[in-house]
């Protein structure tokens, strides 16, 4: 059986991520547990640097899909920029030890607090993404005596076919300033003493598995840097965003180089820098949840498994009804039912997988698979449920490189009343 993540495998019946087993990771840090395989992680965004290889181009990890410090530290170690959209990604970024002057800030809602905070930072690029937001920057760069580097994110209209919640390039989105405005922006952006344009950004999804939507969007960002060019705008970098999707089920993604192919031949004869904001297909398939049967529980119409993970660790299902493969950790000789794979949380919505063909019993290890993107990043604490830990594989070694939330730590933070 092939699995969406490469370094998985069952060997004599038991899973192993690399060369270690599921059920050994599960014995020393308990479950549920995120667990990530370097080697995918790596392979993932070395695809990207051998699909730009000649070209000048720069990835920047998109870190809202996954923002743990340790992948961080490695994405920068490997040379990756980073995509962030909070003051808080900002700080786990240079926490990482990554240099400010490879950070670029996209989001529609950056606070003064946030402006201040990555203009005293230096970092490399704010993406704009609306004209109040403009106003709002060039404000803050005046009162600190700076001048913020600035790219406009604009909105193509351009459709990316995917989930509607992971659209964000369409005229009705909230992202980015509209193509009829940019123009009018950049040049008041020119003019201004305390703004300096670096480039031009557009990202239109998520989840993309076909390419000519996003080689649709290049060419409309050509059209407008044309009418910059012809306004004596210069710009130094082209950000063409991320989106690319991953197999979950039964996807087929193009590979990376299929999928900037046509991307690239339209930019061929550019000298600005082109720039990728890639997440989802760097750790999506490098990553998945292990977590335990509570129970085996037989109803007149549906079966359950009652699993330890739910809704509040893994969100994708019950928000998008997203689909993630699940896999017994261990082969066992029982008889196969047809479950719905169910958490805790007192929740209807509160599922994993539903009508999955599996073999299981009581306390049995699951894992679930393509978890590495929107997981752990997306977690929250509802029913007063500790955030689970997290662990990197690396070849026969083990990582922890977050401790499982403790319900003490929950509410240390919240005071009694007098």
């Amino acid at each position: 059986m092939s699995f969406p993540i490469a370094t998985l495998a069952r060997r004599d019946g038991a899973l192993f991520l690399e060369d270690v087993t599921l059920e050994s990771i599960a014995a020393g840090f308990g479950s549920p547990t995120y667990v990530y395989s370097r080697a995918a992680l790596e392979t993932a965004y070395l695809a990207w640097r051998k699909a730009l290889e000649g070209k000048r181009a720069r990835v920047f990890y998109a870190v809202k899909a996954n923002s743990n410090i340790a992948i961080l530290q490695l994405f920068a170690r490997l040379g990756a920029g980073f995509d962030i959209v909070s003051g808080g990604e900002l700080a786990r970024v240079l926490a990482a030890g990554a240099p400010a002057g490879d950070i670029v800030f996209s989001g529609v809602g950056k606070s003064e607090g946030e402006m201040r905070q990555a203009l005293a930072a230096g970092i490399r690029c704010f993406n704009v993404e609306s004209e109040p937001e403009l106003l709002r920057l060039e404000a803050v760069a005046k009162k600190m005596g700076l001048r913020a580097p600035i790219s406009f994110r604009v909105n193509p209209d351009v459709d990316p076919k995917t989930h509607p919640y992971i659209s964000t390039g369409l005229k009705n989105n909230k992202f980015g300033v509209a193509f009829a405005e940019a123009l009018r922006l950049y040049r008041y952006a020119a003019a201004s003493a305390h703004l300096t344009i670096e480039g031009i950004a557009c990202h239109i999804g998520s989840q993309m598995l076909e390419r000519d939507p996003i080689a649709d969007a290049g060419g409309r960002v050509l059209e407008l840097i044309a009418q910059l060019n012809a306004d004596g705008i210069t710009l130094k970098h082209i950000d063409l965003g991320g989106g690319l999707g991953i197999r979950y089920r039964d996807e087929v993604p193009p590979a990376v180089s299929d999928y900037l192919g046509p991307l690239l031949a339209k930019f061929a004869d550019r000298s600005e820098e082109l720039c990728f904001e890639p997440g989802r297909s760097l750790v999506g398939n490098a990553g998945l949840l292990l977590t335990r049967v509570e129970y085996v529980k037989h109803g007149e119409s549906r079966h359950f498994a009652i699993i330890d993970a739910a809704m509040n660790d893994l969100a994708r299902p019950a928000l998008y009804e997203a689909y993630h493969e699940i896999a017994p950790v261990l082969a066992r000789d029982v008889a196969t039912r047809t479950y719905d794979v169910v958490g805790p949380v007192c929740e209807s919505g509160d599922f994993l997988g539903l009508e999955r063909e599996l073999a299981i019993q009581d306390g049995d290890l699951l894992a679930v698979l393509s978890a590495g993107a929107y997981g752990m990043a997306m977690a929250s604490n509802y029913n007063t449920r500790g955030r689970a830990a997290e662990v990197l594989v690396d070849g026969e070694n083990i990582h922890l490189i977050r401790e499982r939330e403790t319900v003490d730590s929950l509410f240390a933070a919240e005071k009694l009343l007098p």
